[in-house]
């Protein structure tokens, strides 16, 4: 039986009275029959123990300044609760931040799980994209490593883009890496919290094996556990939100010997766990994770290529059962010949889609729920063929690129109808000049 071995982790419990709370940050009592569960922890007086006031006096006072209980408090002065937590469900994500300023109480509440299930239930929470984005306009093709996938002196940050309303804003930059993020690093969704990995310093061009997570409860960023063993690049990664995981794989090391390892970050708790070894080596690989309908999540890893054929990419792809903690036979001939899985970009139903080199998108299922042969779903437009980025959000496409080398990029939005997988007609969007920028990655959000 394979075992998990988690390698980092800088949060723990001290106390048999107390757990962390979901964020990791300050310490909450723990649950029992009188404190409620522990997934649905709410602010409330009789969820203190009689024995930790009485016995544990300096740990209680430690409780009530870090996780910001307001004794007997209400969310809003003179309405329940539950009235006030449908006001609060209501406002727009990019307030959080303004919202938990008001007062701890309100801060607890941003940061329950209960309140994130009553906003997305209620139908308010939001889909939104981010990307890693070069500052606009770029300049020349370098000429050194980088020159291959990036522009010199492009800095990149970090954006959000809401498909349904057009509206982009960006996010606030990383404290730690003040000439913008790293070049080539991924980028990852788990719940209300964005994980940056990995990349490449802007300056000297040395792999980074760094993790930065920017919480939307509260608008501030965090160091993670740095990734553990060799630094990589390029490689696959992906995320679950009913997992709370980033999956990591494949990519090369700073040698350039194509990588067969891989791993799993556990965000709420920052600790990484090795995984089983994949059959292939796959550096330039593309992640992708799903929820099978009857329970349980599949990591796939697509494409890539071994040390001794560099870009001649692999047409297969391997599967990671999470429940079983094993990888699948290798699947051949899942991709088709000439497409790069850079070029390519994974919908949550299991459906792959791709920019063929001639301009069209296509699709095909990679498993059995949603197994089909690849198919033309629409034609990428002329003016973003150069350096295409496909994203698919919920039921939709949206592609970004531009016409030439260093132009600017334009966005467009196209409809995927449900069971067909055929799109509709292209939507060009709306981009404000300094979001015209070359995209490096991006990820999906639901806030």
């Amino acid at each position: 039986m394979n075992q998990r071995r988690a390698t980092t982790t800088s949060r723990s419990t001290f106390s048999p009275l107390l757990w962390t709370s979901p964020t990791g940050r300050g310490l909450l009592p723990c649950p029992d029959a009188t404190l409620g569960s522990r997934s649905n922890p709410i602010p409330k007086s009789n969820y203190i123990t009689p024995l930790l006031r009485s016995q544990f006096p300096s740990i209680y006072a430690l409780v009530i300044s870090q996780s910001g209980f307001l004794m007997d408090c209400e969310l809003i002065p003179g309405l329940p609760d539950e009235i006030a937590r449908e006001c609060l469900i209501r406002v727009p994500f990019h307030a959080f931040p303004a919202l938990g300023s008001v007062c701890r109480h309100w801060q607890f509440e941003l940061r329950s799980p209960l309140f994130h299930r009553l906003r997305h239930a209620a139908g308010f929470a939001r889909s939104v994209v981010a990307l890693a984005q070069a500052e606009p306009p770029l300049a020349r093709a370098a000429s050194g490593p980088a020159s291959k996938y990036a522009a010199s002196g492009a800095t990149y940050r970090l954006v959000l883009f809401d498909p349904c309303s057009g509206a982009w804003r960006r996010l606030p930059p990383i404290p730690s890496l003040p000439r913008g993020l790293p070049l080539f690093c991924q980028i990852a969704s788990v719940g209300r919290e964005l994980v940056v990995l990995g990349g490449w310093d802007p300056e000297t061009w040395a792999a980074s094996g760094g993790v930065h997570v920017y919480d939307f409860a509260i608008g501030s960023w965090r160091e993670g556990a740095p990734m553990p063993g060799p630094r990589r690049s390029f490689f696959a990664c992906a995320a679950s939100a009913e997992l709370r995981t980033v999956f990591v794989a494949g990519g090369h090391d700073e040698e350039k010997n194509a990588l067969r390892s891989a791993m799993t970050y556990d965000v709420v708790v920052d600790a990484w766990t090795h995984m089983p070894d994949m059959a292939q080596e796959r550096d330039e690989c593309r992640g992708g994770v799903f929820m099978r309908r009857g329970g349980g999540g599949v990591f796939l890893v697509l494409g890539g290529y071994p040390t001794e054929a560099q870009g001649c990419f692999w047409r297969s792809l391997e599967a990671f059962d999470v429940g079983a903690w094993r990888w699948g036979a290798v699947e051949d001939g899942k991709l088709e010949a000439r497409v790069c899985p850079r070029a390519c970009a994974m919908g949550d139903d299991g459906h792959l889609y791709a920019c063929q080199p001639e301009g069209d998108v296509t699709v095909a299922g990679l498993t059995q729920e949603s197994g089909c042969a690849w198919r033309k779903v629409a034609e990428v437009p002329a003016d973003v063929r150069m350096a295409p980025h496909l994203v698919a959000w919920e039921q939709s496409l949206i592609v970004m690129g531009s016409d030439k080398h260093g132009g600017t990029h334009a966005v467009y939005v196209a409809e995927t109808r449900e069971g067909t997988k055929v799109a509709t007609p292209w939507r060009r969007v709306a981009v404000p000049d300094e979001y015209a920028g070359h995209v490096q990655a991006s990820c999906c959000l639901k806030l």
